[in-house]
């Protein structure tokens, strides 16, 4: 197929996915072909593409003449700008979601998240490649992501954004001013990207989705200005405010210290969407009453890390409730287990929280955080451990938090690797060497054959992921963990702390 023939699919595929009117049709041939520098069009009988198809035909086209370079970024940068021709300016996407919302708060972002689809901002040929399955533990089952979504530069790509000049615009890829940008070597391309302004606790808001979709419907909510993260009461009270304006949707926030943080702390955002996490179906196993909120219903949760649930009809009393927990929490020291509330003035104490609506009422789970670090421990005594790294080192998140694994793409390879090596019976070296005890370890307690061997290995890295969020709880499940969680509940509870 020719150029000509890729340009009429995609003119098509904009026409059926209702991106456009038939009236604007000429209008979008001569945006398309200027950006793809094109001096001529031959109008061809389009022929029905799946739009990843049709975009490599593009682009490979691109290539050939030396518009763009071979490089994923490069590519990813022009396949957005085609695509940005396609997307409806703003205010047509915001005035139909604002239409679908006053029928049905679901309608709304059910069209919304199709569009992100459609307009190609979320690449799901992309993550349809991501690895996902299921572990059972002893905590219900844990989801387990290889996420692939995410294109790896080269080291040419890499170093030419090195080299790239620093810009301040936009501050960060999560501000406003990325919908409809560019892009750069350094920064992502968003012609196609839309956002939806919201208003939460009476500040402006935006809602938009992830391009990564770690799960279903993974949206992303941010603050219309570039401030930083903090929990507080009036956090609390935005995520209360959310799952009032979005029912149907969870929401939560990393919290506001490094290391137990997420990877963007310099704008304050949160992450929902319409998906129950394995922590949501987690039960209570120990109810607890706080004294002056008998109103509101509380509970440890069965959990391997340590998570304090409220559930109540009246949100403005959980957020009371919460707030209370959290200044407690904040100030609190325990040296027998290990909790210090600071060190040379450095805090270490935080909240994840986590709301949404179960049966009419409202539910926030608090997540106790510390962040304190040893000789031992340096990336953090409530991190995964050294010992753990072979499958995860990054920080525990959000996401991680609630049970689902996101894991690096190196273990698709590893893994697979590992396969082979452990049924030939061959060493482990280069990669494959960090994961020699933990496969001296699999084979006291398993029989690998070639039939089992690929589930036996997602099983087991399941089961490292529990580690994980074991080693990231502040008070461990045994006897002396429960006893210095249950101080810190008598410590909120103390009338001089009220």
């Amino acid at each position: 197929m020719n150029v000509n023939s890729y340009i009429s699919a995609l003119v098509q595929y904009g026409l059926d996915k209702e991106l456009f009117e038939p009236c604007d049709k000429a209008f979008i041939i001569n945006q398309l072909i200027s950006s793809l520098q094109l001096s001529s069009y031959e109008p061809v009988e389009p022929s029905k593409l799946a739009l990843e198809v049709i975009l490599q035909g593009l682009l490979e086209n691109a290539v050939e003449r030396g518009i763009i370079g071979e490089d994923i970024t490069s590519r990813d940068l022009l396949d957005t700008k085609l695509m940005g021709v396609l997307t409806p300016p703003p205010r047509e996407v915001r005035a139909k979601f604002a239409s679908l919302y006053m029928q049905d708060a679901r309608k709304a972002t059910d069209w919304f998240y199709q569009f992100a689809q459609d307009t190609d901002y979320i690449r799901r040929y992309r993550i349809q490649k991501d690895i996902r399955w299921k572990t059972a533990t002893e905590y219900g089952n844990l989801d387990v992501t290889i996420n692939l979504s995410k294109p790896e530069k080269d080291p040419k790509a890499i170093a030419a954004a090195k080299a790239a000049p620093q810009s301040g615009y936009p501050k960060c890829q999560l501000c406003a001013e990325n919908e409809g940008y560019a892009g750069r070597i350094n920064h992502p391309a968003r012609q196609n990207h839309r956002i939806i302004p919201i208003t939460i606790a009476g500040a402006d808001w935006y809602l938009q989705y992830s391009p990564y979709v770690y799960y279903n419907e993974h949206c992303i909510v941010f603050n219309a200005e570039h401030t930083p993260m903090k929990i507080d009461k009036a956090a609390f009270e935005k995520l209360l405010d959310f799952v009032t304006i979005f029912p149907h949707y969870f929401v939560g926030s990393n919290a506001d210290l490094p290391i137990v943080g997420g990877s963007i702390l310099s704008h304050e955002h949160f992450q929902g969407g319409h998906y129950s996490f394995p922590m949501e179906r987690a039960p209570i196993e120990q109810e607890i009453l706080f004294r002056g909120f008998e109103d509101v219903c509380a509970g440890i949760v069965r959990w391997p890390m340590s998570v304090i649930r409220l559930n109540g009809p009246d949100r403005e009393r959980i957020a009371e409730l919460a707030d209370k927990i959290l200044r407690s929490w904040r100030g609190y020291t325990d040296e027998a287990a290990f909790i210090l509330a600071e060190t040379k003035g450095v805090p270490h104490n935080t909240i994840t929280p986590i709301a949404r609506r179960r049966d009419g009422n409202y539910e926030l789970d608090l997540v106790l955080r510390n962040n304190i670090t040893t000789e031992e421990h340096p990336l953090g005594v409530y991190h995964p451990h050294a010992e753990l790294h072979h499958i995860k080192k990054e920080n525990i998140g959000l996401i991680e938090v609630m049970g689902l694994a996101v894991l690096p793409a190196r273990l698709k390879k590893e893994l697979a690797e590992l396969e082979d090596a452990i049924l030939n019976d061959c060493p482990l070296n280069g990669e494959l060497e960090k994961h020699k005890s933990w496969v001296e370890e699999l084979k006291q307690t398993h029989n690998f054959t070639a039939d089992n061997i690929s589930c036996v290995l997602k099983m087991e890295v399941g089961k490292v992921f529990a580690k994980v969020l074991e080693h990231a709880g502040v008070y461990k499940r045994t006897i002396e963990g429960r006893s210095a969680f249950e101080r810190f509940i008598e410590y909120v509870n103390q009338e001089e702390n009220r």
